[in-house]
């Protein structure tokens, strides 16, 4: 699509001048007169350049951007803005490199004669499944806007849920790096020292500082295979996890019992399960397709199993809460609310409302980690320097019994 400025007479003859976005000269000219309207000039307006330092690099698409780039659109299509004018104009304005490729790419689908939906489904890891169908649910209902505008909320309402649980993970992380660096600090510039002046005592030095002194040279003359065991153990993890189903299948049940942690994902993942119920089936998708996507957003084989028995058991012919109760995962809370959606028919709104109660659990697990964790943190910190400094200088102390 390329933007022109026509000039213009009415059939007074009166100059009517603007601006017309279309693939060619012929097509405004052809518009024109469509209004009544006879073409003077109809010139291509040329268009600024993107700034260098939005080209150098693509970006990643956040959900922030993808929020803004619904709401624009549906707030366009709304206002009877076509929606190839209506992409072609976010494209033109987004700062994001990767947005802008795939803006244009969707613009070109369109131009040549693919929905909006196909458009979309070349870009699958910016397009999820769940964004595909409601996308594809607005448009064959012909309520695309609103669609739009219930997906760029979901997105909005994702991200900020996404921050808190990666805030929630990445404390421990940091915690437990702390308390690394520090033993790291302490063995490599205070032992030392200390272990130089000891050589230069008479006399048997105290059994604890001797068993420090020990571990000390352990570490120290075999660091070279303690990194390696240490390698080699964290790979094999790793191999596990990622390349064996039963060792995927106890990671997935692992991270579900760690104390507090656990119980972040797992009510955090029940927001997101109940938010995007709610948008899929207010925006017309299928019960069997919200499960069938539900199950693609978690690699956590313990909710998908849980999940697919649900599916499974709706198949059957049973309602979603029953469903959802034999699955064995989905909290009492959730199945009562949903089982209240179903017989009222209000599912939908008693779904968002269920993701906001929980949503505010997760809220106060986060506050509860961080409260213990800041005391784990000082008390663990503070052992180490205790072990340290006693066993340290407990030999000066008892200096009066060397000769």
């Amino acid at each position: 699509m390329q933007t022109y400025q026509y000039i213009a007479k009415d059939s007074k003859g009166q100059r009517k001048e603007g601006i017309y976005s279309a693939a060619a000269t012929t097509d405004v000219v052809s518009w024109l007169r469509e209004q009544g309207l006879t073409a003077v000039t109809v010139d291509e307006i040329a268009r600024q350049a993107k700034p260098k330092a939005h080209r150098k690099m693509s970006k990643r698409v956040k959900s922030s951007d993808l929020a803004a780039f619904c709401w624009q659109l549906a707030t366009m299509i709304e206002g009877g803005v076509p929606i190839t004018d209506a992409i072609d104009s976010i494209k033109q304005d987004t700062a994001n490199s990767s947005l802008e490729f795939i803006l244009g790419r969707i613009l070109e689908k369109i131009t040549h004669g693919e929905t909006f939906s196909e458009s979309v489904a070349e870009f699958p890891n910016v397009f999820n499944v769940m964004s595909r169908a409601i996308i594809l649910a607005g448009e064959s209902s012909g309520t695309l806007a609103l669609s739009l505008r219930r997906l760029g909320e979901y997105y909005d309402t994702r991200d900020k849920l996404k921050k808190k649980v990666q805030m929630a993970t990445a404390y421990p992380i940091f915690v437990m790096s702390f308390v690394v660096v520090i033993v790291i600090v302490i063995m490599t510039f205070v032992v030392p020292r200390f272990r130089a002046i000891f050589a230069t005592f008479h006399g048997d030095l105290p059994a604890f500082t001797k068993a420090f002194i020990g571990f000390y040279d352990l570490v120290r003359f075999n660091a070279v295979y303690v990194i390696g065991v240490v390698l080699l153990v964290t790979f094999s993890l790793v191999f596990l996890i990622t390349r064996t189903k039963s060792g995927h299948n106890l990671w997935s049940r692992f991270t579900l019992k760690i104390p507090l942690l656990g119980n972040i994902l797992s009510q955090a993942f029940v927001v997101t399960l109940c938010r995007t119920m709610s948008t899929l089936l207010s925006s017309g998708v299928s019960v069997l397709e919200v499960f069938d996507i539900l199950s693609s957003m978690t690699s956590n084989d313990v909710i998908k199993n849980a999940i697919l028995k649900a599916k499974q058991h709706i198949v059957e012919g049973t309602s979603i809460a029953y469903g959802m109760a034999e699955a064995g995962f989905f909290p009492n809370v959730v199945i009562k609310m949903v089982d209240v959606g179903e017989k009222s028919g209000s599912i939908s709104q008693v779904l968002e409302r269920t993701a906001d109660y929980y949503e505010r659990k997760v809220d106060a697990a986060i506050t509860t980690l961080m409260t213990l964790l800041e005391p784990i943190m000082i008390i663990t910190v503070g052992a180490i320097v205790l072990t340290v400094a006693i066993a340290l200088y407990l030999p000066i102390f008892q200096m009066s019994d060397f000769k």
